[in-house]
């Protein structure tokens, strides 16, 4: 399978990725492997009717669980099937248990649960699931090279529809705690310590929003909705990451000339 090339660390490397971006990922989707998963998917997924089907069919649940950033979960299949079968609407089904919203979203996206539709057999549903089981794959490749950067692209790719989603602007912080790729992008481009998720969840979203205000001007996530504003953050993220990477008992002033240096 075709690997990310990332020939620099840290900042350079990001640029570089974003620069070559559309080329790679095009070259990536076209390996052979993607490709012939991609391809079953979208010939298989029409004729799933229930959570049961889809978790006995392992190819087709690495695909679905892929493309939300899921794919550890893979042989947890009674899991998976009870998050599919009991749905979103309810407020105490399984899905809505979790402060991590990728289970309800890829719940919500497949409709076997109660009073939801079946949303496999519809015309756009498979292209729809391929594209972002594509795009976290690659991010996947990425992040074999840099785990920095497989939460920097997952970060550039989220953080829009974060911004935009509806409800206010601590449902927003709070679906960025309790999903992992974005609580790490914010963790560290906001310097906060290890140990930060040890404290009360009222005083963790406190110390985030207050942090934000000193480093963005705002604690108000629509900010994001601006590429600009995240390309910014994501700098930050970056940034701080290189930097931790120094970290091996090296004092800050050297850490800062090994960065100048490189």
């Amino acid at each position: 399978m075709y690997q990310p090339v990332v020939p620099l660390g840290g900042l350079g490397g990001w640029r570089f990725l974003q620069r070559t971006y559309d080329t790679q990922f095009a070259a990536f989707t076209e390996s052979v492997e993607l490709k012939r998963d991609s391809d079953y998917f979208r010939e298989t997924i029409g004729t799933i009717k229930t959570a049961e089907d889809l978790v006995k069919d392992r190819r087709l649940l690495g695909v679905a669980l892929g493309a939300f950033g899921l794919q550890d979960d893979i042989n947890n299949r009674y899991f998976i099937r009870k998050v599919l079968e009991e749905g979103t609407t309810s407020d105490d089904a399984l899905a809505n248990r979790f402060a991590d919203t990728r289970y309800s979203e890829l719940s919500e996206a497949f409709g076997f649960g109660p009073k939801e539709f079946l949303k496999s057999d519809q015309p756009t549903f498979a292209e729809a699931i391929i594209s972002r089981f594509e795009a976290n794959s690659f991010e996947v490749a990425a992040g074999e090279q840099d785990p920095g950067l497989r939460i920097a692209l997952y970060g550039q790719r989220e953080m829009e529809q974060v911004a935009k989603m509806e409800g206010s602007n601590d449902t927003k912080w709070f679906t960025i705690m309790g999903e992992p790729p974005l609580r790490s992008l914010f963790e560290k481009a906001l310097n906060l310590p290890a140990a930060f998720g040890q404290i009360d969840i009222d005083q963790q979203l406190k110390v985030f929003k207050d942090r934000a205000s000193s480093v963005f001007g705002t604690d108000d996530l629509a900010q994001f909705t601006d590429p600009q504003k995240v390309q910014d953050l994501l700098t930050k993220f970056i940034v701080r990451d290189q930097i931790s990477a120094f970290t091996g008992g090296a004092s800050s002033q050297s850490i800062a000339l090994t960065l100048l240096r490189g």
